[in-house]
């Protein structure tokens, strides 16, 4: 009697133990979770404090300013039309600025975001007058891209830089064979006559490609006459493939007035706005804002971890 008093006393005192400990490492990956977010904090708000301080003292003294466009331009990427316009108002605004260059490397995306950052910059031009704004073509200026870049004054590239590709895609698959050799039958319900418009699993329609082509004829020429009203009188129309959707290289696009002169973001400061000193006004993912992120997928795991754990839900 007396030892299985002893084996049930030692069991629940091993679970008391054992609570004990989880509860005790509970506390300190919270602590130092919490540790962790209080130094991420304050280091953030010591960047933040920096930048803004350094920004503000340099952008007083004579300086070219410099706006970097990079990568796929889209609603959700770093190229973006509010980070752009943002970018490019504190340039105008701030009282040193000489000239504004605009360097791209960019193979294009949103014809929507891209028309935003058109827009922004012809608006801000006439706010501006005095503030001339140069695109420095890199790597690649091609559609939307090349879209931004023709609301500048003029337009500098590298002879072999891609630029241009004034054209308007939408592309996608067609699955309708594939799941009819697999066997496999496609059940959609829609309520308005094309809601199932290019949809991938059925095969396409005269009315369907007729509509997309309508649509994509409207956009290319709000997208022709964009550059029209940038180049103006530059550009050569003698080539009828100018706005086909064809890429050139900076050589040939020299030669059809897409573009302006040769020359680097170096140069331009240098050489054409008389201003070497380059202060970079782009927008960027702030460190603080990815460790917050970071942090806040670590803690949101954190959570569930402990929603998972057996008995978690069962105390008291």
């Amino acid at each position: 009697m007396s030892n299985s008093y002893d084996a049930g006393e030692n069991t629940a005192l091993s679970m008391v133990l054992n609570e004990f400990v989880k509860e005790q490492r509970r506390k300190r990956r919270w602590g130092m979770f919490g540790k962790i977010l209080i130094l991420a904090i304050v280091i953030g708000l010591a960047l933040n404090f920096c930048r803004s301080n350094s920004g503000g003292m340099s952008g007083e003294t004579p300086h070219t300013a410099l706006i970097e466009l990079d990568g796929v331009i889209s609603a959700h990427s770093p190229a973006n039309a509010d980070n752009f316009a943002g970018a490019i108002r504190q340039a105008f605004k701030a009282k040193g600025t000489k000239g504004i260059v605009i360097r791209i490397n960019s193979p294009g995306g949103s014809p929507v975001q891209s028309d935003y950052m058109f827009n922004e910059i012809m608006r801000l031009r006439k706010l501006h007058p005095k503030i001339p704004v140069y695109a420095v073509c890199t790597d690649i200026c091609a559609s939307g891209a090349y879209f931004v870049a023709a609301a500048a004054n003029d337009i500098y590239a590298n002879p072999a830089s891609l630029v241009g590709s004034i054209g308007v895609i939408m592309n996608g698959f067609g699955f309708d064979q594939a799941i009819k050799k697999v066997g496999v039958t496609r059940r959609v319900f829609t309520a308005g006559k094309y809601k199932d418009f290019m949809d991938p699993f059925a095969p396409m329609q005269p009315y369907e490609r007729k509509f997309a082509n309508k649509m994509l004829a409207t956009v290319h020429k709000q997208f022709i006459a964009a550059v029209e009203e940038g180049r103006g009188k530059r550009l050569n129309t003698t080539n009828k493939d100018i706005f086909s959707g064809l890429a050139w290289t900076g050589e040939t696009a020299k030669k059809l007035g897409l573009v302006d002169a040769y020359g680097s973001t170096g140069y331009v400061a240098r050489d054409v706005i008389k201003e070497k000193k380059i202060i970079n006004y782009t927008i960027k993912p702030n460190p603080f804002d990815r460790l917050a992120d970071r942090l806040g997928a670590t803690f949101a795991n954190v959570v569930f971890t402990k929603l998972e754990q057996p008995g978690f839900n069962q105390r008291g």
